[in-house]
């Protein structure tokens, strides 16, 4: 006790930085966890959040949000899509990264990764206006493109399998120049003495970024891999929203939990349901980062998280 005492004197000026970004994360992160309550609830205004009655059955809540069937549709369609945009993400972002990091010529490495890095700066509103006005129907670019050739129109929001493929190209587009950044600070960061070491031994290109590259960021690759696992049931809601809308003809193909749960409190204010929803979120997250952790602690120790 007395070391924590003295530890808690010597660094005092850094942990009172420190403390504005703990009481943000504890008011904004912990505090809201007494919420979870409603999940069991019946909630109504007039009694509250602690007044209000139990359901019965305990987890009637999470019952009715499968029952509908939409539970599972949601679940189904969040765990694929992030897995798609986990993994095109990630692979587009190492491939551009070690693409950057073999350039010479510096001016023009610097151009390029400020403009692959842009779209990251571009809402999502924007993204959203910008997909309406390519694949519109009556006036979008793609189909003004296709009968410019003599082609017939093509109606893309009939058609909701072709939505896997957009939005995947639209995430990767928005988020590849940000990740790619991560990578390259790993590459730089590298033994230059491999890199020299493989020169001596006559590698090519390609031979240097399989057998330095790549096990020299590997480290990076598997925790940011872990990262994202842990949001696997949590689908990007801005993303969702403004690319697809109230378009109910794409839902069983892109309609994810978060678009669910915020559907169903503007047409149902359901707090129960959506509480249990959020819940399960929650624990599938948790459940599943434990499960991949120790999966990957077995393959090797240095790699997992804990």
């Amino acid at each position: 006790m007395s070391r924590f005492f003295y530890n808690l004197n010597k660094h005092k000026v850094l942990l009172l930085m420190l403390l504005p970004a703990v009481l943000v994360i504890f008011m904004l992160q912990y505090v809201p966890i007494a919420g979870i309550i409603l999940a069991f609830k019946n909630f109504n205004i007039t009694d509250g959040i602690y007044g209000s009655p139990w359901v019965h059955p305990i987890f009637a809540n999470f019952g009715f949000f499968f029952q509908t069937g939409e539970g599972w549709v949601a679940t189904r369609n969040t765990v694929l899509y992030n897995l798609l945009n986990l993994f095109t993400s990630m692979i587009f972002a190492i491939i551009i990264a070690i693409v950057l990091s073999e350039m010479q010529a510096k001016k023009f490495k610097r151009i390029s990764q400020s403009v692959i890095f842009l779209p990251y700066f571009i809402s999502w509103v924007i993204v959203g206006a910008f997909v309406y006005n390519i694949f519109d129907f009556k006036t979008g670019a793609f189909n003004s493109l296709l009968k410019l050739f003599g082609l017939e129109p093509v109606n893309l929001y009939s058609m909701p399998w072709t939505w896997i493929i957009i939005i995947c190209a639209f995430n990767c587009w928005k988020w590849v120049g940000y990740n790619s950044v991560i990578y390259i600070a790993a590459i730089a960061g590298v033994d230059v003495e491999c890199f020299e070491a493989a020169d001596l031994d006559g590698a090519s290109v390609f031979q240097k970024i399989w057998y330095v590259t790549l096990p020299g960021i590997m480290n990076t690759i598997v925790i940011l891999f872990l990262l994202n696992i842990g949001r696997i049931m949590r689908g990007d809601f801005q993303m969702f929203y403004n690319i697809i809308g109230n378009n109910g003809q794409l839902f069983d193909a892109t309609d994810v939990i978060d678009t669910f749960v915020f559907r169903s409190l503007v047409t149902n204010p359901d707090f129960g349901m959506n509480a249990a929803a959020t819940l399960y979120q929650s624990i599938a997250c948790f459940i599943i980062i434990m499960l991949v952790n120790q999966l990957i602690k077995r393959y090797d120790k240095d790699y997992a998280l804990f």
